[in-house]
């Protein structure tokens, strides 16, 4: 079964004119949401392929993913970067 991704249009598709562009507009949030986007890849494909890593390490990417969209939710909220 495919793991779902965790990219921000998946999670808020309310805000995906607002990701675009921001994307397009702000570079701060552009670098953000792309470092964003390379760590939920990564915790995916370690997801799917089964590669053991420490409890540890595994969790403390998650939990650097939740921050990091806890950060960029914030800003789209507020309509800007």
């Amino acid at each position: 079964m495919p793991i779902r991704a965790h990219t921000l249009e998946a999670d808020f598709p309310e805000y995906s004119a607002t990701i675009r562009q921001l994307r397009q507009e702000d570079l701060d949030f552009k670098i953000e949401s792309d470092d964003y986007n390379k760590l939920d890849k990564e915790i995916r494909g370690l997801e799917e392929r089964g590669i053991t890593t420490d409890d540890n390490h595994f969790n403390e990417l998650k939990i650097r993913r939740a921050h990091m969209k806890d950060q960029l939710y914030r800003r789209l909220r507020n309509g800007h970067g």
